[in-house]
């Protein structure tokens, strides 16, 4: 955290909120990440804007890299990103975040930004507990 800069924060969050109006309006679709991406295997009979959609976000990110280097973990001066953790313990948090988006309907993207946003109340139950999950986890783990 000693490398946060709230102008970063504000313009990716003002991106990602832009990209959810604009499904939403565009296409009467929640942008929920998980049940997106859910979707494509076996494919849904709406795959193309499912792949318009991740394909646009993939490449926001390549080109955000290419264009502002420096700009993510650890800014300019920082060290590259790094994965914490053996093989094995990346994949079991994959599954239990797979896991966790079935069990709750939803993942971060679609609560935390789609739902809060209509006042929904199972997504404000939702977000409390991504949020309580995550200060347990780094609170037992030490891992940030």
């Amino acid at each position: 955290m000693e490398n946060f800069s709230p102008l970063t924060a504000l313009i990716g969050g003002a991106m990602i909120g832009l990209a959810s109006a604009l499904l939403w309006i565009g296409n009467g679709r929640i942008a929920g990440i998980s049940g997106i991406f859910g979707q494509l295997l076996p494919p849904a009979r709406t795959i193309v804007w499912r792949l318009v959609f991740l394909g646009s976000m993939i490449g926001a990110g390549f080109l955000a890299a290419i264009l502002i280097p420096g700009l993510g973990v650890g800014g300019p001066e920082g060290e590259q990103a790094q994965l914490i953790g053996s093989p094995l313990w990346i994949a079991t948090a994959g599954l239990l975040v797979g896991l966790g988006t079935k069990i709750g309907n939803g993942c971060t993207s679609g609560h935390g930004v789609c739902g809060l946003a209509r006042f929904s109340y199972r997504s404000f139950i939702s977000v409390i507990i991504f949020f309580a999950t995550a200060i347990i986890m780094v609170s037992t783990t030490g891992i940030v």
